[in-house]
């Protein structure tokens, strides 16, 4: 009957939880995939979705200028210059942006593919021209201990990065915008390969503040499973694992395509660079711990819980045994003298109901049974953790 309960507990909970996902497309990373028999390079977007914000930086060692482009077609005189031309796109926009945006850069229908039909899995391709680095991005809600993530494209050519970011309203690229406008450390002298290690490192790095705070919701639950374990206390642990499996999923092959940036061969990426982007490479794997380390915690939290709530519920049959431990004798007692015998047909049938001080000395018989069973539990120490036992 406990395993039962348990089971239907955990039962309402997965659905409880997952009717709230179902509302919140940041549940899971669902990939996408094609419809059968779809034709290579299908671009699935909303044919009423807004134009994407453009943005350029364009800078070399001694400059840089910001601008916003109203249309892709205006980055193309930039894209052969000596300086490095950052072209970010917020939004994925609709389909004559893309027409315009493959016409410009010279994207290949796969590319855009990977691009546009959102969520793709981690990866690098390289279409010799540039490379096609398919990243995730997580972020801290405002005002929240949930996380935001999205899908960031780098298209790395020779001068030039493209990035496409599927929300324009969150990402981590600030810091590095800030370098670029004011000159700080060496990102300026360098080229687009850099910036786009840069950009990746920022991607990875903020992975970090997002397992700060569920290393503190894991700590706050340890405390609320030990003290006060209750069926709430269950539906986080659940959420928190399903959540970090995102986070686990996100990181997991963003480690193996730093890892091929690393090895490629690809001349648009320099000696120089994959040395930076070892320490990228190690930073991955720093979270990808983190993220283990906090999934094994939450598994033993809810081993903890389940103990929890299988000690609590075997204090509470203990103080249950305890009662009906002292009313059985009583029950007993008062049974037997329920049976009202007629003593007038046999001397043998219960002559203690015709006693002056019967009632009296029954009630005595029973106050001191019940006394004596009380004392006899409490020199034994069933009443020790009875102060345990709490409310939900």
């Amino acid at each position: 009957m406990a395993y039962k309960g348990i089971k239907n507990t955990f039962t309402a909970v997965a659905k409880a939880i997952k009717d709230e996902d179902d509302d919140d497309d940041d549940s899971y990373v669902d990939y996408f995939y094609d419809d059968p028999g779809a034709l290579p390079g299908t671009l699935d977007l909303e044919p009423d979705a807004p134009p994407p914000e453009i943005v350029l930086i364009d800078y070399c060692e001694t400059a840089a200028i910001r601008s916003k482009l109203a249309n892709p077609r205006d980055a193309a005189i930039y894209l052969d210059t000596a300086s490095v031309s950052w072209v970010d796109m917020l939004g994925l926009g609709n389909k004559e942006t893309w027409r315009q945006m493959a016409k410009v850069f010279n994207l290949h229908e796969m590319a855009q593919e990977d691009v546009v039909n959102v969520p793709q899995r981690p990866k690098v391709v390289d279409y010799e021209e540039h490379l096609l680095i398919i990243s995730w991005m997580v972020i801290i809600k405002p005002n929240s201990d949930n996380f935001h993530k999205e899908q960031v494209s780098l298209i790395l050519g020779k001068h030039y990065l493209l990035t496409v970011q599927e929300e324009p309203d969150y990402d981590c690229f600030d810091p590095v915008r800030d370098r670029i406008r004011k000159g700080q450390g060496s990102i300026r002298k360098h080229g687009a390969d850099y910036l786009a290690y840069t950009l990746l490192d920022s991607i990875i790095d903020g992975f970090f503040p997002v397992l700060e705070v569920y290393g503190e919701r894991i700590e706050e639950l340890e405390d609320e499973v030990v003290l006060n374990p209750t069926r709430k206390t269950l539906e986080k642990i659940y959420k928190i694992r399903r959540e970090l499996l995102t986070l686990r999923r996100a990181i997991w092959p963003q480690r193996d395509a730093i890892n091929v940036l690393i090895r490629d061969s690809s001349d648009l990426i320099s000696p120089e660079v994959r040395i930076y982007l070892r320490d990228c490479y190690d930073h991955t794997v720093q979270v990808m711990d983190m993220v283990e380390t906090y999934r094994e915690l939450s598994s033993g939290l809810m081993d903890v819980y389940l103990s929890s709530v299988g000690n609590k519920m075997n204090e509470i049959m203990k103080l249950l045994t305890v009662i009906s431990s002292i009313f059985i004798p009583l029950t007993f007692v008062a049974g037997v003298y329920g049976m009202n015998f007629n003593t007038e047909k046999s001397p043998l049938n219960m002559p203690e109901l015709n006693w002056y001080f019967g009632y009296p000395l029954c009630w005595a018989l029973m106050v001191a049974i019940a006394s004596s069973l009380v004392y006899f539990f409490w020199r034994r120490g069933w009443f020790e953790n009875f102060s345990t036992i709490k409310d939900d």
